[in-house]
């Protein structure tokens, strides 16, 4: 996805936890989103969700946040552990489970964890992906984000 790219639609996942299905439409227009992908068998994943879900909870009233849950191998599609992985973690925004890589294949993802931030109209205005450490640079988009919804 290249920047100001129009949020793909959220079509077919696998399974949904955390939440009913969402369509794009449900989001788009009220806040901006970020939509973040992991994978149960990436530890880089697993050490930035802390900070996941610290924006989850600090912008929760301003942000939408959405995470896809990429497998990265066969063993990485188990319904249960995925839900186990989310438990442990403390991830209870929406997951969608993407084990066939319909949302993958349509946000272009190569790596996890990876993050997607859209503004209130569904435009995308900052992605960063891999192992790169970057969650001050993410947090410092969002806030610059939310300061042009606001």
């Amino acid at each position: 996805m290249k920047l100001r790219d129009q949020m793909p639609e959220l079509d077919g996942a696998t399974a949904w936890l955390n939440s009913k299905q969402l369509e794009r439409k449900d989001i788009i227009g009220r806040k901006p989103t970020l939509i973040h992908f992991w994978s149960v068998s990436c530890d880089s994943c697993k050490r930035d969700m802390s900070n996941v879900n610290i924006f989850r909870d600090t912008y929760s009233d301003t942000l939408n946040i959405i995470a896809v849950h990429m497998p990265r191998s066969e063993e990485d599609i188990n319904l249960d552990q995925i839900q186990g992985v989310a438990n442990e973690q403390g991830i209870s925004q929406p997951i969608i489970v993407d084990n066939e890589y319909a949302l993958t294949n349509a946000f272009r993802v190569r790596y996890v964890p990876a993050y997607y931030l859209f503004d209130h109209e569904g435009k995308l205005r900052y992605y960063q992906s891999g192992n790169s450490g970057g969650i001050n640079i993410l947090r410092k988009r969002i806030n610059r984000v939310l300061d042009r919804t606001i």
